[in-house]
């Protein structure tokens, strides 16, 4: 059939450039180029400045043989240099890898090498680890020190310094590398249901529809002042230092997730918008009244990780702080469902709008699909708030797929959408809430531990028989790890010494909080019944 739509009216460069959520800069710089762009304890940053750091870095990183498809690596808390390189580094075509600053030196190692890492920008605060993890590889990136001035005197163990290297490039520099929005942009490593992470790779388009879907449903205008007490190392911090430079927001950085640092930072630069984990409200709720009421009214708070208790929700809702609840994966770019606000609900009373916001929500406006499923026939559920499915994804937030890990890849994508794993229903208004997690991911305060890792640890104490891992409750972090061991016969160990084994061999974080000594319950095939530990623990130590 003659289509008169596919003559003549071809993509060309004139209507047609990539998606890439790096342009966003450039457009703010020119608008706004004396305007405070980013806050580091007395330091300043206009966007003329910001622009200017991260050419020369793009310039400086080129000249040191970065090109298109390389890897550099950053573990850094959340500082300047840091949102210098979500946009230097992809200017130069290379990807970036932000690294979790709480994970331990075989972690890392094992991220700088399947990740094959080209450059390491490393914050000195976290000299000691990282020089044990580059003990570790097989790679010998180029380690560059970044001497943040908050945290001067540290050790250096790289070849130069931030600012030297800054001082290599060339502040005009324009780089013109992203020929496909489909180019790799990012690459974060989760943790998955298995001890080793799996890389988790972005694209340019899909990271600048989901730093836009952020302000669609999260809105900021350019008088935002935005508190970076989510890690940077986040998801890209859910995309969101894209989406602060696309509105000439001005970000405020913040070293430490430290409660008194948090509250006197929203005083003293009148903050409109931060997110973070449940644990991070939690923890604001908890602190000094003659301090929170110096606290201005109306700030605006995105949370995810972890389901948040309604209880925090109406703490803080009280406190005068505006609540909206995200949810999403590392797979899908961050947070991609929202609870997102009905004013009809507006008249209902306290405990009835902190259950509603407690939700997990509706897809963004930048996600074609999402829904609860039935994994086995691939059926959406009825919503009737009781049917449990999985939750499930489909469209341009989504990531490519997983590193070097093509079985992971084809297996999370079978049957044409993502599987996240999470167990939920979904309620007549279409809004879904999260009931369980499958595969035995415990949530710390916003970060995943694999049950299977901490297990791991655990039979390789030596008067360890068998060992099980499941989430308890925990009013600061969501949930902890409980243990649930046996020891061999003629063996003894106390609470304390296991807890102190594993963190000797995993991540503080990740080791348990508490140890029940117990026989475990088992199959007909000898598979440990976690359900039935999951109920044990609601017994011991949530009544």
């Amino acid at each position: 059939m003659h289509n008169i739509y596919t003559q003549g009216l071809d993509k060309v460069a004139a209507n047609s450039q990539p998606l890439s959520p790096i342009n966003f800069l450039n457009r703010t710089a020119d608008v706004y180029p004396d305007k405070v762009a980013i806050i580091h304890g007395e330091t300043r940053i206009t966007y003329q400045e910001y622009r200017k750091n991260v050419r020369k870095l793009a310039s400086a990183l080129v000249q040191r043989g970065i090109k298109p498809g390389d890897t550099v690596s950053i573990l850094a808390a959340n500082i300047p240099a840091f949102l210098d390189a979500h946009y230097g580094v992809p200017l130069t075509g290379a990807v970036l890898n932000s690294i979790n600053i709480r994970l331990d030196a075989q972690a890392i190692a094992f991220i700088l090498d399947h990740g094959e890492c080209d450059v390491l920008l490393t914050d000195t605060a976290f000299a000691p680890v990282v020089k044990k993890a580059l003990a570790l590889c097989s790679r010998t990136p180029l380690v560059i020190d970044i001497d943040d001035v908050q945290c001067e005197g540290a050790e250096r163990i790289g070849s130069l310094e931030y600012q030297e290297l800054l001082a290599e490039g060339d502040e005009n520099y324009q780089g013109n590398f992203i020929h496909d929005e489909w180019q790799a942009l990012a690459l974060n490593y989760t943790s998955g249901t298995t001890g080793n992470p799996k890389g988790v790779v972005y694209s340019h388009r899909g990271a600048y529809l989901n730093a836009v879907g952020n302000n669609m449903i999260w809105p900021m205008q350019s008088n935002a002042v935005y508190l970076w007490t989510l890690p940077l190392f986040h998801c890209n911090g859910w995309c969101f230092p894209w989406t602060v430079v696309a509105m000439g927001g001005t970000h405020v950085c913040l070293r430490q997730v430290e409660v008194n640092a948090i509250v006197n930072s929203l005083i003293d630069h009148q903050v409109t918008h931060f997110c973070g984990a449940p644990i991070v409200l939690n923890m604001i709720l908890n602190a000094d009244d003659k301090l929170l009421d110096q606290v201005p009214r109306g700030i605006n708070i995105l949370t995810a990780g972890a389901p948040p208790p309604a209880a925090v929700i109406k703490g803080m809702e009280r406190r005068g702080f505006d609540i909206t609840q995200g949810y999403g994966l590392t797979e899908v770019y961050g947070p991609c469902v929202v609870s997102e606000w009905k004013s009809e609900w507006n008249e209902r009373d306290d405990d009835e709008r902190a259950a509603l916001k407690a939700r997990q929500g509706v897809r963004y406006p930048t996600q074609e699909e999402v829904d609860v499923l039935d994994p086995d026939t691939m059926q959406p559920v009825p919503a009737d708030a009781e049917t449990i499915g999985e939750i499930m994804f489909r469209g341009n937030t989504t990531m490519k797929g997983y590193l070097k890990n093509d079985t992971a890849t084809v297996e999370s994508f079978k049957h044409g959408w993502f599987h996240s794993g999470d167990l939920a229903v979904k309620h007549p208004d279409g809004f879904i809430e999260i009931r369980d997690r499958s595969k035995d991911i415990i949530i710390s305060g916003g970060e995943n531990i694999s049950s299977v890792e901490v297990e791991s640890v655990l039979y390789q104490h030596p008067a360890i028989m068998e060992a099980a891992v499941v989430a308890r409750k925990d009013e600061k972090w969501g949930e902890t790890p409980c243990a649930f061991v046996g020891l061999k016969a003629g063996k003894s160990a106390t609470e304390e010494d296991i807890i102190s084994f594993c963190r000797e061999h995993i991540a503080n974080f990740k080791a348990p909080k508490s140890i029940v000594f117990s026989e475990l319950p088992k199959t007909s095939t000898g598979k440990i019944q976690k359900f039935v530990l999951r109920e044990k623990v609601k017994q011991l130590f949530e009544q």
